[in-house]
């Protein structure tokens, strides 16, 4: 018996040194921001724009100038628990004003806080990985010269097992990639810039992409819809096999800029503050948009 229970202690032990190695969090090397420079803080603001940034991070009905206090607050409620959305204003107790470029970078490329702990993909970094370190910086830029606010980040209400975040090293080695998600053959310039934003900064797949029992993203529907992460109803499925498979390009272009569909219908839901956001990047990214949705394989809805 004695062996017995010596051999299941080495075994656990062995199990557990196993687990945290692989569930390590990974930071960038330091020499990935050589000769990066200082950030154009205006190409910044489209990036931020792109990535819609005070979608979540400005309080909770904030509007105008108050909208870019990034001082969160914003509830996410989810089937994991609930998250807080943190302050990521330029304070620098409360907030990411004492954070340098490499903690801002690692933290959308890498998921990986300063202090070296894995956050939750409610931030939705498994898209922002695929930014490339010369927009992120350009991003960081901006961000330094936005209003500081000192609202404390509430802590996110997790269940066990959920509220063990060393766990997420595991989750990312499963759904963390920088790979583009659709492969093509012969896309030109445009639709390649569509897919960097979409699938990037845009970030359109968080919503729009149904997810597996344990948060991952189901890329093989990929932006086929998926309920509605915010409350009752569904997120459209915008590939060509979906609700925008009668739109042409042009008229997905005018729904980001406008917020009109084709048949006079408007935009709604939490789909409001994402074209408000859009509207005001360049007309060239948006029809890069509007080409890359219409370049992907078609699915049927996911949800």
């Amino acid at each position: 018996m004695r062996k017995i229970i010596a051999v299941i202690i080495v075994l656990a032990a062995v199990g557990a040194a196993i687990f945290w190695y692989l569930s390590a969090p990974d930071k960038l090397p330091q020499s990935a921001f050589d000769g990066l420079g200082a950030g154009d803080s205006e190409h910044g603001h489209i990036v931020f724009l792109t990535g819609g940034c005070t979608s979540c991070h400005a309080a909770p009905g904030a509007k105008g100038d108050d909208k870019l206090v990034l001082s969160g607050g914003l509830e996410i409620v989810s089937d994991f628990g609930t998250f807080h959305v943190p302050n990521i204003s330029t304070d620098p107790k409360e907030g990411i004003g004492s954070w340098s470029l490499a903690d801002f970078a690692n933290a959308l490329k890498q998921g990986v806080s300063p202090a070296g702990s894995h956050f939750y993909p409610s931030f939705p970094y498994p898209s922002y990985t695929r930014m490339t370190l010369a927009d992120i910086n350009d991003l960081w830029a901006y961000m330094k010269i936005l209003p500081a606010s000192s609202e404390p980040s509430r802590p996110h209400e997790l269940p066990f097992p959920f509220n063990i975040r060393r766990g997420l090293g595991l989750w990312k080695l499963l759904f963390l990639h920088p790979d583009k998600v659709v492969a093509f053959d012969n896309a030109d310039e445009q639709v390649m810039r569509g897919q960097y934003l979409a699938e990037g900064a845009g970030h359109c797949g968080e919503c729009h992409t149904p997810r597996n029992p344990i948060g991952g993203s189901e890329l093989a529907k990929w932006l086929s819809g998926a309920p509605n992460p915010d409350g009752p109803g569904i997120i459209p499925n915008i590939t060509p096999g979906g609700e925008l498979s009668s739109w042409s390009a042009n008229d997905i272009a005018y729904y980001l800029e406008s917020g009109f569909m084709p048949d006079f219908d408007t935009v709604g839901g939490s789909m409001v503050a994402v074209q408000r956001n859009l509207a005001q990047i360049p007309a060239e990214d948006r029809a890069a948009i509007a080409a890359y949705l219409k370049a992907i394989p078609g699915h049927p809805n996911g949800y």
